[in-house]
C-alpha cells in the first residue's frame, strides 16, 4: 500500500508544530471530513487492528471484558486460560464457589466485586438466555457488570454488529482529535456514531484504542512520532522530537510484544508475544494446578 502524505511527513521528522494542527474554527463539514481521513490513516497504520483479548467464544470474549476494567489486557490473558479451564461454560461459573473465583481471578485486581459480576452474569446467562450469551445490546446490558462498553466490544467482535467501543482510550482521543468535547461515555458514543459510517463503528474502535495505547498516550504522547499530527489538533500536548518521541512508542511499534498471548498470525508482534506466552505459561499452570 502507497505511503500516505499525512504518513510521509511525520515519518520524515519535519518539525510540524507551526503548521499543522487546526488553529482556526472548524466547520462541521470539515471536522467530519478531517474525522474520517484520520480514520483512513489510521487503518493504514494498523492494518492488523484487533480486540487484544484472547477469547474463543462469546462467553469467553464477555468474561475478558469485564475482567479487563482497571487493568491490561496482557494481565488478563495470563489470567483466563487457568479461569477458562475451571469454568468453560456459564452452568460453571454460575456454580462457582466464590472464594475459589476470586483467587484465580485475584491478578486483575477488584477481583470480588469482578467475581461477584462473573457469577451473576453466568447465573442470568444460565437462567433467562439458555446458556449462551444474548446478540442484542438491550439483553447485553442487563447482566450484571455489564455496561455499553463491554456490549459494544462482544457484538462489534463476537456477533459482527457495528459498535463503538468508547474506553479511556477511546474518549481521550476522540477529544484531543476535536471529534468532541464530551467526557460522558454515552454521550461520547453517541456524536462519534454520527461522525462515520456505521460500518465503520467496531474497526474505528480497534484503531483508535490502538493508537491510543502505542502512540498517543496519556501523560506524554509521542507527537513527534505521530504519523498523523498533521490532522490533529492537539498536537504538541507531548514529545514533538522526533527521536523522544520514538523512545515513547509502545508494543509492537517499539519493538515489543502486544497484549495478546495467542494474537492473529498477521500480528507484527506474533513472535514477540509467543515468546511472552512461554515466558507466562509456568504462572499460568500453577495456577491451573493450584485449583
Amino acid at each position: 500500500m502507497a505511503e500516505s502524505k499525512v504518513r510521509k511527513t511525520a515519518s520524515a521528522g519535519k518539525p510540524v508544530g507551526k503548521t499543522v494542527g487546526v488553529r482556526k474554527p472548524e466547520s462541521r463539514l470539515a471536522m467530519v471530513r478531517r474525522a474520517r481521513r484520520i480514520n483512513r490513516e489510521l487503518a493504514e497504520l494498523y492494518p492488523y487492528a484487533h480486540p487484544e483479548l484472547d477469547f474463543d467464544n462469546p462467553f469467553q470474549l464477555l468474561v475478558a471484558t469485564v475482567l479487563s476494567a482497571q487493568t491490561t489486557d496482557l494481565r488478563v490473558n495470563q489470567t483466563t486460560p487457568a479461569l477458562f479451564a475451571k469454568y468453560p461454560a456459564p452452568e460453571d461459573m454460575a456454580a462457582a464457589n466464590p472464594a475459589e473465583l476470586e483467587e484465580i481471578i485475584r491478578p486483575t485486581g477488584f477481583f470480588r466485586n469482578k467475581a461477584k459480576s462473573l457469577i451473576g452474569l453466568s447465573i442470568a446467562l444460565r437462567d433467562d438466555f439458555g446458556g449462551e450469551v444474548p446478540g442484542r445490546l438491550e439483553d447485553l446490558v442487563t447482566l450484571p457488570g455489564v455496561g455499553r462498553k463491554t456490549a459494544n466490544v462482544v457484538l462489534g467482535n463476537a456477533f459482527g454488529v457495528p459498535g463503538i467501543t468508547v474506553d479511556t482510550h477511546f474518549g481521550r482521543l476522540a477529544r484531543r482529535f476535536g471529534w468532541t468535547a464530551e467526557e460522558d461515555p454515552v454521550k461520547v458514543e453517541a456524536l462519534v456514531a454520527e461522525i462515520f459510517p456505521k460500518s465503520e463503528w467496531t474497526m474505528l474502535s480497534h484503531r483508535v484504542v490502538f493508537h491510543g495505547r502505542r502512540i498517543c498516550h496519556s501523560r506524554k504522547p509521542a507527537c513527534g512520532a505521530c504519523p498523523i499530527a498533521p490532522l490533529c489538533p492537539s498536537y504538541g500536548e507531548g514529545e514533538t522530537d522526533p527521536e523522544k518521541a520514538q523512545k515513547l512508542l509502545k508494543y509492537e511499534l517499539g519493538g515489543h510484544p502486544g497484549q495478546r498471548l495467542r494474537p492473529p498470525a498477521d500480528f507484527p508482534g506474533e513472535a514477540g508475544a509467543r515468546a511472552d506466552a512461554a515466558a507466562h505459561h509456568g504462572e499460568v499452570a500453577d495456577l491451573a494446578v493450584a485449583e
